[in-house]
């Protein structure tokens, strides 16, 4: 069996910025994650968060460790590029994990706003691609 790094991406906004409405927009798109992608959080290299500028009121990473099993994953947040007439309230991740299946199904989560991000990887297509 020949092990191989794959990486998830997926985004979401929050509507507020605030410790609950960050806190509920990262959890929703943790619930996403998890659902649709068989993930071992053993497995995961890292996951990196970015966030907006206008985003300061929690850590991303701070709500995804508080996740059962994720409390030993290596996190990081940082603040994403700003652009002007980018999204807004815009949370990010990147996801970097070890899989002993190469050809795993990969579901890349992006909702609220966030889903003009990427239309081409709305939930409609996980049974369809791997990305």
């Amino acid at each position: 069996m020949q092990w191989r790094v794959r990486a998830i991406r997926g985004a979401t906004t929050a509507s507020a910025n605030t410790v609950e409405a960050i806190r509920e927009a990262v959890t929703e798109l943790m619930d996403e994650l998890e659902a649709h992608n068989r993930l071992d959080p053993d497995e995961i290299i890292s996951a990196t968060f970015s966030v907006t500028r206008d985003l300061d009121a929690i850590f991303p990473a701070a709500i995804a460790r508080q996740r059962p099993d994720w409390d030993n994953v290596p996190l990081l947040d940082v603040q994403q590029m700003y652009v002007e007439g980018s999204l807004e309230r815009c949370i990010r991740f990147l996801i970097h994990f070890n899989t002993p299946d190469p050809n795993i199904r990969i579901h890349h989560p992006y909702l609220r706003h966030a889903k003009d991000l990427r239309p081409d990887w709305s939930l409609a297509q996980v049974g369809n691609s791997s990305n």
